[in-house]
């Protein structure tokens, strides 16, 4: 019989000795640590994201990027923000990690070598608001047509109000509709 035996090896047990041992370990390459209800989030400088990434899988034991997504928060600048959710299976914690990037730079530096599955949700990004990753083995579009112009996640286009059909105003909106014709 085996007998199998780990060892931490980090001494963070929970969330509430996470943030002090994140801000000892990484105090020159984050921005800021934010404690909201127990969750943890690392404000990171882009320049600094590869290496924090890898000192969170390495040593920290965050060995798991859960989603990577983007937040657009027209109209305020820095307008963009990637976020990196990370999960440590044998800790069992969960850490966010967030990059702002400006309107008028939206690049960054690939994940694709730290977390490999990084890879579609670049593409995701990319694709839906216009984020380039430099670096990255394929980046092009995942979801539309390559053809297509824009990106849709983008706070560009003002939203449009619809008026909620009924039996009484269904005639009077369908015929206000742009309908294909033959």
């Amino acid at each position: 019989m085996v007998k199998l035996v780990s060892q931490p090896i980090c001494p963070v047990a929970d969330t509430r000795d996470l943030p002090q041992a994140l801000r000892q370990a990484l105090s020159d390459k984050i921005s800021e640590v934010v404690v909201f209800r127990d969750e943890v989030t690392l404000v990171v400088p882009r320049e600094h994201i590869i290496e924090v990434l890898t000192h969170l899988r390495d040593v920290q034991q965050f060995n798991m990027l859960t989603d990577e997504t983007c937040v657009d928060y027209y109209p305020r600048e820095p307008r963009f923000g990637i976020l990196y959710q990370l999960y440590s299976l044998p800790r069992n914690l969960r850490l966010r990690v967030k990059v702002m990037l400006s309107e008028y730079d939206p690049k960054m530096p690939t994940a694709v070598g730290v977390y490999r599955n990084a890879n579609w949700l670049e593409r995701e990004i990319y694709d839906l608001f216009g984020i380039h990753f430099e670096g990255h083995p394929d980046l092009r579009r995942i979801l539309l047509p390559a053809n297509w112009q824009g990106h849709p996640l983008r706070k560009e286009v003002p939203v449009a109000v619809e008026e909620n059909a009924f039996s009484f105003n269904r005639a009077r909106i369908d015929a206000q509709k742009p309908y294909a014709t033959e």
